[in-house]
């Protein structure tokens, strides 16, 4: 009894706090051991190790509330999963800013577009792209108003999930990262493809190695690793491309080691359109597998430090993007190479090693420069390469996050990165491989016939969202300067690009089920060419349906209302309205020169 009143006086000096007016051990010169609180700094190996486990104060997203059969698909969950994403927000101004300008430049405007000069005349290119161009800047001017004011995981597929169906979230999602996940292989078959045009002895297998270990170890970086990689390979890329434009100038009028004035002779003859208005239709789908990847700076906003800052900068420098690097570009292109040069891809089946910017620099003579095009065409391909990895790997953890896809995608480690997506990513890059077989250049156009189309769906329901968007925050009593960021092109511009998208997938299914004649003017015949040449157009549709339709029966998602959207979840500043005030005061105390810039970049 006596050693329990001993103990219990014991502890009651050694608990008690000043705060309860009675004293602790301090008080009677007694210290704990020493310790400073810092510890031992662990060795580099043991950090890089450590990284890659899952941070301790997270788990995987749980499923949600879900019925006893299943079958019900809970969106304030998904909702609340992809807005507190555990994604490292690493990503600073400068690097949005050369996403938007340049990150996904890469063979998709260097080498495939040699196969719409040879489809449809350089007229054709100019126009298709030009009218991509247009549609491309009304949809990323929509995104770009979504993610400043919510910035969350899976952008525009979790923007579908919440403003159309979820169903439909769900099947854009998928189609997103099915997407950059057949990029990656597709861009290294491509280089593949143009690395032959030094050396053909070598297998291509060896190169599909170099630079898929190039591509996988950036990743493995993380956001910030990915955002300084893109900052310097997109430099790389707007220096070549201003370059190859100057350059075109000179040689056009003349300035060419032989002298000899271009001017528009080739759209004279052979001509400005090869194969008529079904030629331009058909590139069509190939100036989307060009442009695709723009959208990217709608996805990198969950990662970004400061979203409401850096991302309106970044979404006005896509204007100039489309108007440099390809219609400008292109524009020279198709001055300085006839559509029926052989070396482009799509005009022969053996003989497609070969840009058309480099095919440009060759015909003029110029010794060496067209090595340094094929280095920069090698660099965009690790760019675009690296994009593929960072743009599947987020757009699955995001489903896994809206349990839409195997949780597991959603383990991210304690850099921030989606480590199992990551992986994933990677590992189907072994699909290159198969430009060893010596079937580069048939991989290459199905790789691309799946990806093209894709896009298309991708920026349609980005316009489609916006529209509904903007109605449900109309409906829900909100005032359009409460936006932290206006779109440009406005609701009529997210209208304009949600219908010509639906006409390009008519004009498309046009030429799927009545091909263009082949390069030396016979047509295609038979019921295995035709269809084949169907598929090739049209890929990307049944795959899209049947992620929708099935999802669509099983969930019995609803449409979503205006009335019920979610418009809350996911916004970073509760003190918005503050906020977007005191810019605006100072806005107005610009000189007419910033105000007139700021509208533009």
């Amino acid at each position: 009894m006596a050693k329990e009143a001993h103990q219990e006086t014991k502890e009651g000096v050694l608990n008690s706090s000043p705060e309860s007016g009675s004293l602790d051990s301090n008080a009677f010169g007694v210290t704990e051991p020493y310790d400073d609180g810092v510890k031992p700094r662990a060795s580099f190996p043991r950090r890089a190790i450590n990284s890659f486990k899952r941070d301790p104060n997270l788990r995987a997203t749980p499923r949600g509330v879900i019925t006893a059969n299943g079958a019900v698909f809970d969106v304030e969950s998904a909702a609340k999963n992809t807005a507190d994403s555990p994604l490292a927000r690493k990503l600073k101004g400068r690097h949005l800013q050369m996403i938007a300008i340049g990150g996904s430049i890469g063979t998709g405007l260097f080498v495939a577009s040699g196969k719409s000069l040879s489809n449809g005349g350089p007229a054709s290119v100019l126009i298709a792209y030009s009218l991509i161009g247009m549609m491309l800047f009304c949809t990323v001017q929509a995104l770009g108003e979504m993610a400043v004011i919510l910035p969350v995981a899976g952008s525009f597929s979790a923007y579908s999930t919440r403003f159309l169906d979820p169903a439909w979230g769900f099947a854009m999602g998928w189609n997103y990262a099915m997407q950059w996940l057949i990029v990656l292989p597709l861009e290294v078959v491509a280089a593949a493809i143009t690395v032959q045009y030094w050396n053909s002895s070598v297998s291509p297998a060896a190169w599909v190695s170099i630079f898929l270990v190039i591509i996988i170890s950036i990743n493995l970086f993380g956001v910030r690793g990915y955002g300084e990689a893109e900052f310097v390979f997109s430099i790389v890329k707007v220096i070549a491309v201003v370059g190859f434009i100057i350059l075109g100038i000179c040689l056009d009028v003349g300035g060419g080691p032989g002298g000899s004035y271009i001017g528009g002779k080739y759209w004279r003859y052979p001509g400005a359109f090869h194969n008529g208005f079904k030629g331009l239709c058909s590139v069509f789908v190939t100036a989307a597998f060009a442009f695709a990847g723009t959208e990217l700076v709608g996805l990198a906003a969950a990662e970004a430090a400061n979203p409401r800052k850096s991302l309106p900068t970044a979404v006005k420098q896509v204007f100039w993007r489309i108007t440099l690097f390809y219609v400008v570009s292109l524009t020279f292109v198709g001055l300085l190479v006839p559509y029926n040069d052989g070396r482009l891809i799509g005009s022969s089946s053996s003989d497609a090693k070969a840009s058309p910017f480099v095919i440009a620099i060759e015909n003029a003579g110029i010794h060496g420069l067209d090595s340094v095009m094929n280095v920069v065409i090698m660099i965009s391909v690790i760019s675009v390469g690296n994009s593929a990895v960072y743009g599947s790997s987020r757009t699955l953890a995001a489903l896994a996050e809206q349990s839409q896809a195997p949780k597991i995608f959603a383990y991210i480690d304690r850099e921030g990165r989606p480590l199992v997506a990551i992986i994933f990513a990677s590992l189907l890059g072994i699909i290159a491989f198969l430009a060893a077989s010596g079937a580069e250049e048939d991989v290459f156009i199905w790789l691309q016939a799946l990806s093209g189309l894709s896009s298309i769906f991708t920026w349609g329901s980005i316009c489609l969202c916006h529209i509904r968007f903007r109605r449900a925050w109309k409906l829900q009593r909100h005032a359009l300067n409460e936006l932290a960021y206006r779109s440009q092109a406005g609701v009529l511009g997210s209208w304009l690009g949600f219908i010509f998208n639906i006409l390009v997938l008519i004009v498309q299914f046009w030429v799927g089920i009545a091909p263009i004649p082949e390069s030396d003017g016979v047509r295609i015949t038979g019921a295995r060419h035709l269809v084949e040449n169907f598929f090739q157009a049209y890929l990307a549709v049944p795959v899209v349906l049947l992620f929708y339709i099935p999802y669509k029966i099983y969930y019995k998602t609803p449409f979503m209302r205006c009335k019920d959207m979610d418009l809350r979840t996911g916004i970073r500043e509760l003190n918005l309205k503050e906020l977007l005030a005191e810019e605006e005061v100072e806005k107005a105390a610009w000189p007419k020169w910033k105000k007139a810039y700021k509208v533009v970049c």
